[in-house]
């Protein structure tokens, strides 16, 4: 029986790993009362009061168990990605890594689409008559309907969009009318587009965090953003598109303010940096005219500026290329006859006019919350609880040497990354304006809490319970929005 210092040393570290894992579970724990509660009370409010306006909250679904075509392929997807997932996330060459996360994140979110059949699942979803493919025939002339859009927003006004069209900037909109003028007609083609982008998503959050933090972060994180269970409302819904877009531009400004370049370096890397600002402005200009609540990425888009703040003084032109950038976007489309601030007037006098003028604000604010835990598992809510857990360490090292500057360490840096897109969340959620749907509007922002599971101990035990979560959400409920 080994004694001494080292074997008190050891046993005092799985104590600590115990602890560890007992607090994720609490934390976990906690997240499932929250669900509860939301599902419970949300229920006794709907029966009595009918001001939910959904049949299963706080998701909008109703309660439908079934099985598809699509539920061999997504269990399959589902026991490999848990058995090999982290295994390759450590192995594969980088590049190989990121290809098979999007392979894999793509046929994720298409099985569990295919659990409803492809009409159901895929094709049907984006031309239901909220959704933006019934206005595609409306802008036969482009130019006419962006000068004439935010006269159609209002209930009360002639021919109002449909809601999702009037819910967001034209260029969401837009883009379908560009795939049907392109010759990608129907729902089947839409429905293809939002699956396929959206799960690159996924591969611009493990770029950004290995830009931010550091490689071996974002590899374990890696299979937990390829088997998250938001991938039921990604496909098929175009705010998956959304996350996306969103996503790649925090991505390639992560990549151009963590980038070390020479002072000798060639002109052509030189623009490559500067063309990566610009790059990340001109997506995160893009995001705006693609979903109003999406300016609250800049709030993410700030912390990458801080985390890589050191690289933007050593090269101020940055900041002058992404604004730059950011500013391509807003002038083409004022150009053309819309105006972005009249157009979010009036959604809020919209969004009061429908739903959102007779859903509880009192139930809504906090049950938002239990739809985000149902769209990214308690492994995400354990890796929140670590996400803290790491700063508040950072802290007290910090007021114990008050004299030392460090430089935050690499689970800090995604910590403060994580924790820069709950606050988005959570501003989102004050605001009013997301009540309900959130476990599809709230796509964008998620992913970035996702990463926390990097944090994880038992990463299988962790993936299974995300991958269960998934699959009976899709075979228990048929989602709507």
């Amino acid at each position: 029986m080994s004694t001494g210092p080292r074997a008190s040393r050891s046993d005092k570290a799985d104590d600590g790993v115990r602890r560890g894992v007992r607090r994720d579970l609490y934390a976990a724990g906690a997240a499932v009362l929250l669900v509860t509660a939301a599902v419970l009370i949300g229920r006794h409010i709907e029966h009595t009061h009918h001001t939910l306006r959904v049949h299963w909250p706080p998701v909008l679904g109703s309660w439908d168990p079934h099985v598809g075509p699509g539920t061999p392929a997504s269990v399959l997807l589902a026991a490999l990605t848990v058995v090999h997932g982290p295994t390759l996330a450590a192995r594969l060459p980088w590049r190989a890594l990121l290809a098979a996360c999007w392979g894999s994140a793509t046929a994720w979110i298409l099985s569990l689409a295919l659990i409803d059949g492809w009409q159901r699942g895929v094709a049907d979803r984006l031309t239901t008559r909220h959704e933006y493919l019934q206005a595609v025939g409306r802008f036969h002339d482009i130019p006419a309907a962006l000068r004439g859009f935010t006269g159609h927003i209002l209930l009360g006004s002639p021919e109002n969009w449909p809601a999702h069209v009037a819910g967001h900037p034209p260029a969401a909109t837009l883009t379908f009318v560009l795939l049907d003028r392109a010759g990608l007609r129907g729902g089947g083609w839409a429905g293809t587009w939002c699956v396929v982008v959206g799960a690159t998503a996924c591969v611009a959050v493990l770029v950004a965090v290995r830009a931010l933090a550091d490689e071996r972060l974002a590899r374990r994180a890696a299979p937990f953003l390829v088997l998250a269970p938001a991938a039921v409302w990604m496909g098929t819904s175009a705010d998956a598109y959304f996350t996306a877009v969103a996503a790649w531009s925090l991505a390639l400004l992560a990549l151009a303010v963590t980038a070390r370049q020479d002072p000798g370096a060639s002109r052509p890397a030189r623009m490559r940096t500067w063309g990566g600002a610009a790059g990340a402005g001109l997506l995160f200009g893009l995001t705006c005219y693609l979903s109003y609540g999406l300016t609250l990425v800049a709030l993410i888009g700030a912390t990458v500026l801080l985390l890589g703040r050191g690289r933007v003084r050593e090269r101020p032109h940055l900041l002058v290329a992404l604004l730059a950038g950011a500013a391509v976007v807003p002038v083409a489309f004022t150009l053309a006859g819309f105006d972005w601030w009249e157009a979010y007037r009036l959604l809020v006098t919209r969004y009061r006019q429908g739903a959102g003028g007779v859903r509880p604000y009192g139930y809504w604010v906090w049950a938002n919350l239990a739809c985000t835990v149902l769209i990214t598992g308690a492994a995400t809510a354990a890796g929140l609880r670590r996400t803290g857990a790491a700063l508040r360490g950072h802290r007290r090292a910090a007021a114990g040497r008050p004299q030392e500057r460090r430089r935050p360490d690499a689970e800090v840096r995604l910590a403060l990354l994580v924790s820069a897109a709950l606050l988005a969340l959570l501003v989102a959620d004050l605001s009013g304006m997301s009540k309900a749907e959130t476990e599809r509007i709230w796509l964008p922002f998620v992913v970035w809490l996702l990463p926390s599971c990097a944090f994880l101990t038992r990463p299988r035990a962790w993936l299974t319970a995300q991958a269960v979560l998934a699959l009976l959400l899709n075979h228990l409920l048929a989602t709507g929005w």
